[in-house]
C-alpha cells in the first residue's frame, strides 16, 4: 500500500500526431500525445492524461456522437475501445493495417475507418455487453490510392471519402437504388478533408494544393430509395405481402419496402453531382500546401490550416474571408472545431503546439506548447504545488500539479538547460545552462533578477541552492571547477578546485552548509561552505560519479557510479554504510540498429538520477531506460520497478533481437519507409517512386534525465522522452487496515457516535482505516469539544489524522472546521511531536500545500471583492456629488443610482461566485 504508485498524469507534452476532437460538449479537447490520451478541460481549467497506452503512437481517434464512447488507433493497426466515462478499456482489436481515419456515423449505430485504398464500415458497439464489439458490415473500394478522410451525412445514410489519387467518392451507407457510389475528380493534388452540407448530398472537397470545389446533388436525401430485395429475402417478403393482403382486403399497397414501380423507377433517375464552383486558398505558391482542414455545419464556417503555420477562416458557399492568422512556423497537423463553433483548436506536431482559439473574439482560450527538445532536470516546490522543468531547447516551464498546465516559460537562456531547483521559500528557481550563466527567476514578478557568471566562459552541467537560499553553486563540466555566489549580492565568492573531471552532481545538506560534489573523477567531495571553503572529506569511489544526493534529514549520502552501483556514505564519519548493485535491475533496451539483445549490451547500465524519498526510507533510480527502480535503503532491496512507456515507437524499448527484420540486405530500420515525405509534402524525384531514400528517420530513444519526490510524499515525477510523468499514490483503495482487531466494526463506531464517546469512535475509524467511516466520525464532533478530544488522541492516530486532514483540504468545502481541527491537533500536541520532525515532514509539508492553496484562492476573493466594492462606493460618492450640484426634481434619480449600486454589487458577486466554481 504504501509504494501503489500508479500513472495519474503526463505533463510537458500537449500534442504529438493524430487528430484532435472537442467532446459533446464542447468544453473539452481530446489530444493524442504519443501513445496517450489527454483530455484538457477548457472550462475547468484542468488536463487529465487517461490512464491507458497504445504499443505505438496514437494515429487517429474516433469519438461517438454521445460522447461517452472513443476508438483509439495506433500506427500499427491496433485499437482500443475506451470509455471516456469511466476511462477504462472496453475491447481490444486489430484492423490489420494502417489506419488513417476512424469516424462514426451522427446516429451512432456505424462507424467507417479508412485503410490502404478501402473503407470498411463496422457495426458500433453498443449499450449492452458484447462478446465482439467490432463487425464488420461492408467493405467498400473504389480509390486507387490510400484513402484520407471520411466525413458522414447528417441522417447517417451516406458518407464521402477522399483519397491520394486526387478523387472523391460518395458512397451509400446501405443499399441505396439511385446511388451506389459516385466518383468526383476535378482535383489536381491529394484530397485533404471533403465535408458534407448540413442536410443536404451537397458536398465540398479539399486538395493538398489549396483548391476548394463546390458540388452540388440534383437529389435531397429524401430521394434515396432502398434497393429492392434479390433471391430468397424477396420471397420472404412476398409472402409476408400476400399474408398481410388477405387480413386486410380493403388496403393493397402498390409496392413492398424497398420496391417500386417500374414506371417510378423511369421517373426516378440516379443520383448526379455538378460542379458548382472552385475556389483557391493558397495565395503563396507552391510551397504552402494545406494540411488540415475542419467545416462546421451550422454555421458554414470553413477552417484550413497550411503548411506554413497560417490557418483561414472562410464562410461557405460564398468563400468569404472572415479571418487570417500565423500561429507558428510549423505546419498545422489537425484541426477541430467544437459543436457551439466558437472554439476552434490547433496542433502543430512540429512544435508540440496546442492551441484553442476563439475567433469572434480573436483571443485564446488555450495556448499550451511543450519543450521542443527533450527534458533534462525538473524540481517540486516545497509545498508540492509547482514543477520547474528545463530542457535542451533552453526553456524554463513552471507546471501546476493540481490543473497540469503551464503558467509561465522563462526563456532567457540561450542553450540547452541542464538543472533546475527551488530556494526554500519557493519563490526562486536557479537554473545552470550550457551557455555559461545560472540564473535566479522570482516566481512574482516572473523575470530573471539574478545572473551569475564565471570569470571565463565555462558550460554549467549542476546546480545547487543551500538551505538557507544564500549560497548558490554550480558545476563546470569543462573546467572541472565548482563556482559558488552570493544571491543577494550576486557576486562569485569562490572558486573551488580539486576535482580533475567533470563535475556531474551538486547537493547542498538540508540541515548544514555542507556541499556534495560527484565527479567522473571517481570522488565524491564535501566542501564546508563556513569553514574557509575547504575540503571536508574526498570520499573514493570504485567507478565515476553520475549522481548524488542527500537523505532529507542530512545523515545520509547516496552516490550513482557508472559499474551501475548505487552506494550510501555517512557523511559525518565518511564511513560507506551499504550499497546496492543494479546492473540486473535497471533492464536497458536493444536498439534498433543493434545486433546484440539488450541483456549482453553493456552499454547504458548506470543509474544516472537518484532521489530519496520523503521519509528517506527509499530511494528512486532511473537511468538510459524505460523503467525506474525503487529500493529500500535499509534492506537494500528492489522493493518495485515502474515501466514508464510502453511505446514502441521509441528506440531502446525491445529486448530481444527480432529477427523478421534482418535481411539479406541488412536491417530494415535502415530503410525509412517515409523517407519520400517532408512535412507531409511528397519529394518527387526522377525514377524513384518512393522520394529520397538518402534521408533517414529521427527515432528518439527512451531514457529518464531526472527524478524528483513530491515533498508530500504521496507522488513522484520524472522526466523521460515521453514528458513529464506523474505518478501517485493509488487513491481508489479504501481498505487500508492499521492495528485491526474483530472488534472494530462499521457498527460499533457508528454505536459510538450514538454514545457521543468521540475519541473511541475516531481511534476506531482511523484502525479500519477507511476514509468514508474517517470523515464521519470526525464530522460528528462538535465545534466546542474538538480541543478536548484532540488532546485525548495518541501520539500514533495523531500522524494519521493529520494525514487525513491534508488530504481533507484538497476536497472538502468545510474550510474552518478542518482548519479548527488542524490548530488544535498542532497545538495539542507540537511540543511531543518535535522528536519526529524528520519523519512527520511530509505531513506536514502536506498540509502546507493545501493551506496554501486555499490561501492563494480566498485572497484573491477577498481583493476582488474589496476593489469591486471601493469602485461602487467611489461610483455612489461621485453621483452624490454630481446631485448636491444639480437640483433634483424628483425621486427617481436617487432610486435609479441606488438600484445601479446594487446591480453592480450583484454582477461582481455573480462573477466571484463563477470564479470560485472554476
Amino acid at each position: 500500500m504504501k509504494f501503489a504508485y500508479r500513472f495519474s498524469n503526463l505533463l510537458g507534452t500537449v500534442y504529438r500526431c493524430g487528430n484532435l476532437n472537442f467532446t459533446h460538449d464542447g468544453n473539452s479537447v481530446i489530444s493524442p500525445v504519443g501513445n496517450r490520451v489527454t483530455v484538457f478541460d477548457l472550462k475547468n481549467n484542468r488536463s487529465n492524461t487517461l490512464p491507458l497506452a497504445t504499443k505505438y503512437n496514437i494515429k487517429c481517434v474516433g469519438l461517438s456522437p454521445d460522447g461517452r464512447l472513443a476508438i483509439i488507433v495506433d500506427e500499427g493497426g491496433a485499437a482500443l475501445l475506451v470509455s471516456l466515462v469511466c476511462r477504462s478499456v472496453l475491447h481490444h482489436f486489430h484492423f490489420k493495417g494502417s489506419v488513417h481515419s476512424v469516424s462514426f456515423s451522427p446516429d451512432g449505430r456505424k462507424f467507417v475507418v479508412t485503410k490502404g485504398n478501402i473503407a470498411q464500415m463496422y457495426h458500433a458497439p453498443g449499450k449492452k455487453r458484447e462478446f465482439n464489439a467490432f463487425v464488420l458490415d461492408k467493405t467498400y473500394f473504389g480509390p486507387y490510392d490510400e484513402t484520407t478522410c471520411i466525413d458522414w451525412t447528417d441522417d447517417s445514410k451516406c458518407f464521402v471519402v477522399g483519397s491520394k489519387d486526387m478523387s472523391t467518392w460518395v458512397f451509400g451507407a446501405e443499399r441505396w437504388d439511385n446511388l451506389i457510389y459516385y466518383a468526383l475528380s476535378g482535383h489536381k493534388d491529394a484530397i485533404v478533408a471533403c465535408f458534407f452540407e448540413s442536410n443536404s448530398l451537397d458536398l465540398y472537397s479539399l486538395s493538398q494544393d489549396g483548391a476548394l470545389c463546390v458540388w452540388q446533388c440534383d437529389t435531397p436525401p429524401k430521394g434515396l430509395r432502398l434497393k429492392a430485395p434479390r433471391g430468397w429475402k424477396a420471397d420472404i417478403l412476398q409472402r409476408e405481402k400476400e399474408e398481410e393482403e388477405d387480413e386486410e382486403e380493403g388496403d393493397r399497397e402498390t409496392t413492398i419496402r424497398g420496391k417500386t414501380t417500374p414506371a417510378e423507377q423511369e421517373r426516378v433517375g440516379k443520383v448526379k453531382y455538378s460542379r458548382l464552383a472552385k475556389y483557391f486558398l493558397n495565395k503563396e505558391g507552391d510551397f504552402n500546401n494545406l494540411t488540415s482542414a475542419a467545416y462546421h455545419k451550422k454555421t458554414h464556417l470553413l477552417v484550413t490550416g497550411f503548411a506554413s503555420g497560417i490557418f483561414h477562416l472562410h464562410e461557405l458557399p460564398e468563400f468569404n474571408l472572415i479571418h487570417s492568422l500565423s500561429i507558428s512556423d510549423q505546419r498545422v497537423a489537425s484541426v477541430a472545431i467544437n459543436s457551439s463553433g466558437d472554439w476552434i483548436a490547433f496542433g502543430c506536431s512540429g512544435m508540440g503546439q496546442l492551441l484553442v482559439w476563439e475567433w469572434q473574439s480573436e483571443s485564446y482560450v488555450l495556448k499550451q506548447q511543450g519543450h521542443f527538445n527533450s527534458m533534462v532536470a525538473l524540481a517540486y516546490s516545497p509545498d508540492g504545488q509547482y514543477i520547474v522543468t528545463g530542457g535542451d531547447d533552453g526553456k524554463v516551464k513552471v507546471w501546476n500539479t493540481l490543473s497540469g498546465f503551464c503558467f509561465v516559460t522563462l526563456t532567457e537562456h540561450s542553450s540547452g538547460v541542464t538543472g533546475v531547483t527551488f530556494t526554500t521559500t519557493g519563490h526562486v528557481i536557479v537554473t545552470s545552462s550550457l551557455d555559461g550563466t545560472v540564473r535566479a527567476f522570482d516566481l512574482h514578478r516572473y523575470r530573471n533578477f539574478r545572473t551569475f557568471t564565471s570569470p571565463r566562459p565555462t558550460q554549467f552541467s549542476c546546480v545547487a541552492v543551500d538551505s538557507s537560499g544564500e549560497i548558490v553553486s554550480a558545476g563546470a563540466q569543462d573546467s572541472f571547477e565548482i563556482f559558488v555566489w552570493s544571491m543577494q549580492t550576486g557576486r562569485l565568492l569562490d572558486v573551488l578546485s580539486g576535482h580533475e573531471g567533470p563535475v556531474s552532481g551538486l547537493c547542498f545538506n538540508p540541515m548544514k552548509s555542507i556541499l556534495a560534489s560527484a565527479s567522473w573523477d571517481k570522488t565524491v567531495r564535501l566542501w564546508d561552505m563556513f569553514d574557509s571553503w575547504r575540503t571536508k572529506e574526498t570520499l573514493t569511489l570504485t567507478s565515476d560519479a553520475l549522481a548524488v544526493t542527500f537523505r532529507p534529514d542530512g545523515a545520509e549520502l547516496a552516490v550513482a557510479t557508472l559499474n551501475s552501483q548505487i552506494t550510501f556514505w555517512d557523511p559525518e564519519n565518511a564511513v560507506q554504510v551499504g550499497s546496492i548493485e543494479g546492473r540486473h535491475d535497471l533492464k536497458t533496451g536493444r536498439k534498433e540498429l543493434d545486433k546484440i539483445t539488450a541483456k549482453h549490451s553493456a552499454k547504458g547500465k548506470a543509474f544516472t538520477t537518484l532521489c530519496y524519498s520523503a521519509d528517506g526510507q527509499s530511494i528512486l533510480a532511473g537511468g538510459m531506460s524505460k523503467f525506474v527502480c525503487l529500493y529500500h535503503v535499509r534492506e537494500q532491496i528492489l522493493v518495485k520497478r515502474f515501466e514508464l512507456s510502453c511505446n514502441l515507437s521509441l528506440d531502446a524499448m525491445e529486448e530481444f533481437l527480432n529477427r523478421r527484420k534482418m535481411t539479406e540486405f541488412g536491417n530494415l530500420a535502415l530503410i525509412d519507409q517515409d523517407a519520400g515525405e517532408e512535412n507531409g509534402v511528397a519529394v518527387p524525384l526522377p525514377g524513384v517512386r518512393k522520394g529520397d531514400m538518402s534521408s533517414r528517420h529521427f527515432k528518439p530513444e527512451i531514457r529518464v534525465t531526472s527524478l524528483r519526490f513530491s515533498p508530500t510524499g504521496r507522488c513522484w515525477a520524472a522526466t523521460s522522452t515521453e514528458g513529464l510523468l506523474i505518478f501517485s499514490l493509488d487513491a481508489q483503495m479504501l481498505f487500508d487496515p492499521f492495528e485491526l482487531d474483530t472488534s472494530v466494526t462499521p457498527g460499533r463506531i457508528r454505536e459510538a457516535l450514538r454514545q457521543r464517546e468521540f475519541t473511541r469512535a475516531i481511534l476506531m475509524a482511523f484502525r479500519l482505516n477507511e476514509k468514508k467511516l474517517a470523515q464521519e466520525a470526525l464530522e460528528a464532533v462538535p465545534q466546542n469539544e474538538i480541543e478536548v478530544v484532540s488532546t485525548s488522541l495518541p501520539e500514533l492516530y495523531v500522524v494519521k489524522v493529520l494525514e487525513f486532514l491534508a488530504a481533507s483540504f484538497e476536497e472538502s468545502r468545510h474550510l474552518e472546521f478542518y482548519l479548527i481541527w488542524t490548530q488544535k491537533l498542532l497545538m495539542s500536541h507540537g511540543q511531543r511531536l518535535k522528536s519526529r520532525a524528520g519523519q512527520l515532514l511530509p505531513v506536514v509539508q502536506f498540509l502546507q500545500k493545501g493551506l496554501q492553496r486555499h490561501l492563494d484562492d480566498v485572497s484573491k476573493l477577498c481583493d476582488w471583492n474589496r476593489f469591486n466594492i471601493q469602485y461602487v462606493l467611489a461610483l455612489s460618492k461621485q453621483r452624490g456629488m454630481k446631485r448636491t450640484l444639480e437640483p433634483v426634481d424628483t425621486e427617481e434619480d436617487s432610486d435609479a443610482s441606488d438600484e445601479d449600486s446594487l446591480h453592480l454589487l450583484r454582477a461582481a458577486g455573480e462573477e466571484e461566485e463563477e470564479e470560485m466554481l472554476i
